[in-house]
């Protein structure tokens, strides 16, 4: 019976202990909602100071070289080696002989007609002597002179009608031009560099049998270099020939300085575009190569210039009036991939010069400016 009474007890302490620590639990706790905190971003901003603007057009295009052969043959013969093989990247001098086609055959018919022109020359000596005296010198000096190993001389001048009559009688002044005629084919035979440059394309050998008006390759000046690049029509009336303009490659990792040459005046009827040609050269330019161009088309005076992104829809951007944000109307007139040209902002205007994620008219901000140190 006693250790009944005392298990009673014992359990009626321990329910009685729970409830008095559950009571101190739950008074602890504090149902009270903090007070909600303000919160005021901080906005980097910029003080409005109308300038000068310079309206940078930017374009891009692929170098051509500006001094340009295509090969073409106009006589028919066997390709004979030279002193360089003829292959692409394969670079001559001025006056360097780039193809020699065997003209051994028609050499020999070159050298047959001279033949014949120094015959007749010969021939009617006697008569001059007799009959043309004052003339004589002039004709025996040419006849002297006369190698058949070297381009034919120019007749001497005919001063008289009878020395005219005479030399033309003879057939002599027919049988030269065709001797000239023989001999301009003959130098056909073989091109020469016009200028110092490299063989971009071959598409003949040593060896081949060239026909006539077949292709035989292309040669190009690497010391010069155009851009051709299509402006919009509206900055066409400012484009200038000499007007100098910056170029880079796609990597940036290159710079370069050209200038307008050629601005064609025909408006391409479905871009709406200008072709500005710009010459450039440098030691690492190469045919093909892709740069990109600025040119200064004008500049405008009383104009900022803002990145692109803080241009809100409907041609507005935000202001910081008394650390509120505002709305102002903007004049947009030029803009390029990441910036864009304003008017109609007046100066000392607060304006946000970074863009803000959620940013509204009326909202409260702390402003940070930039400018100051």
């Amino acid at each position: 019976m006693r250790k009944l009474i005392i298990s009673a007890v014992a359990g009626g302490v321990i329910i009685l202990a729970s409830i008095y620590v559950a009571g101190l639990i739950a008074d602890s706790k504090d149902n009270r909602r903090p007070p909600s905190q303000k919160i005021v971003k901080t906005v980097f901003v910029d003080t409005v100071k109308n300038t000068t603007v310079p309206i940078m057009v930017p374009a891009n295009g692929n170098l051509v070289a500006k001094k340009r052969v295509e090969l073409y043959s106009e006589v028919q013969g066997v390709f004979r080696p030279g002193s360089k093989l003829f292959r692409t990247g394969q670079g001559y001098t001025a006056g360097q002989t780039l193809i020699r086609i065997d003209a051994s055959e028609y050499y020999a018919s070159v050298q047959s007609a001279k033949s014949n022109l120094y015959n007749l020359l010969t021939s009617i000596m006697p008569d001059l002597r007799l009959d043309y005296p004052e003339i004589y010198p002039k004709w025996q000096a040419y006849l002297n002179g006369f190698d058949l190993e070297k381009t034919t001389p120019e007749l001497p001048k005919l001063e008289s009608e009878k020395e005219k009559f005479f030399i033309t009688g003879r057939e002599i002044i027919t049988t030269y031009y065709n001797v000239k005629n023989l001999e301009q084919r003959l130098s056909k035979y073989t091109i020469t560099a016009p200028f110092t440059g490299v063989l971009t394309e071959a598409l003949v050998t040593e060896g081949t049998l060239v026909r006539s008006g077949q292709k035989l390759g292309e040669f190009i000046d690497t010391g010069l270099y155009e851009l051709e690049v299509s402006v919009s029509k509206t900055y066409g009336d400012f484009l200038r020939v000499g007007r100098k303009v910056e170029l880079s490659n796609l990597e940036k990792t290159q710079t370069y300085m050209g200038e307008v040459t050629r601005v064609n005046s025909r408006v391409d009827q479905n871009s709406q575009t200008i072709t500005v040609y710009i010459e450039v050269s440098g030691d690492n330019l190469k045919e093909g190569l892709y740069l990109e161009a600025n040119l200064e088309a004008k500049e405008e005076p009383d104009a900022i210039e803002i990145n692109r992104s803080l241009l809100l829809e409907n041609n507005q951007i935000f202001v910081v009036r008394d650390s509120i944000l505002d709305l102002m109307d903007v004049n947009p007139i030029f803009f390029t991939d990441k910036t864009v040209v304003l008017k109609d902002v007046p100066d000392g205007e607060v304006i946000i010069a970074k863009p803000m994620t959620g940013a509204y008219a009326g909202m409260l901000v702390r402003t940070f400016d930039e400018s100051k140190p």
